[in-house]
């Protein structure tokens, strides 16, 4: 494909800062970038490499204004390049159309228009599923589960009994949705396990990754709200509660009845205890231990988790413990001479 950079701006809604003509005929990473390539920079602490990169032209926001290669403006770079490479890549998904011979459909399911169901999925009995949704092959949907419209279900994905699944929403591989939550109590020094009798409700336009686990409610509902974003390898316990357009990064986990605010991020490898609260916009960084209620609004780090400047203050002391030490072992050879001269008065 060849586009001039005039073409494109129209496409992005941006504006060129330099030659309109410049022909691109691919797309790549600021680094990896050569010519004829667009390249994008989403944040100026890597303006430096505007000097580097090969790239024929670069999106960028309007507060890059000096660079050697054209450049067009846009509000959002990282959202602009993403539509860039889908014009250059488009997708080459092949997803199942209509419902294969091998896919196992029980009794009063019902179905919207366009619904696809791939090779040997398994759809439970009284099962809704809405307009123009595709389940992939090797799927589970178990018994009077509600699956929305334009939602997308990859290979694999297990979706227990009586779950609700909003609209667009995606879910990838392997991913199991409404397993029962880990409540045991111990009778006589056995484990017996606690009935799990809730459900999950997956809202509007959530994205989960692979190997994600949400598990249902003891009682009531586990809720993951409107625009979430679940990466990879993350486990959400039984009655957590998700607030809309959260960030949980790979690895994190979430213990049972604790609940998030609305655009709470949580980083990779985060954990949470359960039964506490984590208020609007709290971010909470990589590998930190949150082990009390987070305040809205505020950035948390380490273990236990504290509030990041702080947790900083305290890493820098405790960078500082062997030079201490060597302090307090120089002071105590001092005060026992200082003793010694003492006695001998």
């Amino acid at each position: 494909m060849r586009m001039t950079l005039k073409e494109i701006a129209e496409i992005i809604h941006g504006e060129v800062v330099g030659d309109a003509g410049t022909v691109i005929t691919g797309v790549s990473g600021i680094k990896e970038a050569k010519s004829g390539d667009i390249t994008f920079l989403a944040n100026s602490k890597y303006s430096p490499l505007l000097q580097q990169t090969k790239a024929s032209a670069v999106i960028a926001s309007s507060e890059i204004q000096s660079c050697p290669r054209p450049l067009i403006h846009t509000d959002n770079p990282s959202l602009a390049f993403a539509k860039v490479v889908s014009l250059f890549f488009p997708s080459q998904a092949k997803h199942p159309k209509g419902i294969h011979p091998t896919a196992i459909l029980g009794k009063d399911v019902k179905l919207g228009k366009d619904v696809s169901i791939g090779a040997y999925a398994v759809i439970e009995d009284e099962v809704s599923i809405g307009d123009n949704t595709i389940i992939y092959t090797g799927c589970y949907i178990g018994h009077g589960t509600k699956i929305g419209s334009d939602t997308l279900i990859y290979p694999r994905v297990s979706i227990r009994e009586a779950v609700t699944i909003g609209n667009r929403v995606v879910i990838h591989s392997g991913s199991v949705i409404g397993s029962d939550g880990f409540g045991f109590a111990s009778v006589q020094g056995l484990r017996q396990r606690i009935p799990q009798i809730g459900t999950v409700v997956i809202e509007d336009d959530v994205e989960i990754g692979a190997n994600v686990t949400i598990d249902r409610a003891r009682f009531e509902k586990t809720i993951i709200g409107r625009g979430t974003k679940i990466d990879n390898l993350v486990q959400i316990a039984h009655n957590v509660i998700v607030g809309e357009n959260s960030i949980i990064v790979a690895q994190a986990g979430i213990s049972g009845s604790t609940v998030l605010g609305k655009n709470v991020v949580l980083a990779g490898q985060s954990g949470l205890v359960g039964h506490i609260t984590l208020g609007d916009n709290v971010v909470v960084m990589a590998q930190s231990g949150v082990s009390k209620s987070v305040p809205a609004d505020t950035m948390v780090w380490g273990y236990p988790a504290k509030e990041h400047r702080q947790a900083k203050r305290v890493n820098a002391c405790v960078q500082r413990l062997p030079h201490l030490y060597e302090i307090v072992e120089e002071l105590k050879k001092k005060i026992q001479e200082l003793e010694e001269q003492l006695k001998k008065k």
